[in-house]
């Protein structure tokens, strides 16, 4: 019962798509191959994530981290987690991971969603092919208005947010 709960929302995906296959036979076909293929991407990027994961959980200490990123890493942890975020290879999915080890390792809130917010937004490599594409002032434009959108952002969701959510967020983390 307890495994029944646990994969609930699997079970219930498969029993939908069981039902569409019925239903519309080449609509299901189509439905199936997508989640093939999302789950072959996502066999190529969650490993790697969780090897780097390993990495830093045990390469950098809590000190440095919290140092650099925690709450009083002021300008510091911005720039580092906007850096981060930005330098990022994968899709957006590989980015909560990392977050719930940044939660662990005692990453200021701020700082963390400013890491999802370029990691999302100001990848490098995104970046230059919006230059080639759609020319360098549309890219600059759109970084520098992401960039303040970045920082600005988190700043209001942490003050709105009460203290004890944000607590329950990181204990949450803490499990995982």
């Amino acid at each position: 019962m307890k495994n029944i709960k646990k994969y609930k929302f699997f079970i219930i995906t498969l029993i939908m798509l069981i039902i569409l296959f019925f239903i519309n036979y080449s609509l299901g076909v189509k439905a199936l191959s997508i989640t093939a293929f999302s789950f072959k991407e996502m066999l190529f990027v969650i490993p790697p994530v969780f090897i780097l994961l390993g990495l830093l959980d045990t390469w950098v200490p809590k000190e440095t981290i919290v140092k650099y990123m925690g709450e009083d890493s002021g300008i510091k942890g911005v720039l580092l987690s906007l850096l981060i975020g930005s330098a990022a290879a994968g899709p957006l999915y590989g980015a909560f991971p990392v977050a719930a080890v940044f939660m662990k390792k005692g990453v200021k809130f701020t700082n963390i969603m400013i890491f999802l917010g370029a990691w999302s937004t100001t990848k490098i490599p995104m970046i230059l092919f919006e230059m080639a594409s759609l020319g360098t002032k549309f890219a600059f434009t759109r970084l520098i208005v992401d960039i303040f959108g970045i920082i600005i952002i988190p700043r209001i969701i942490s003050n709105l947010i009460p203290k004890k959510e944000i607590a329950k967020i990181y204990f949450n983390a803490e499990k995982l």
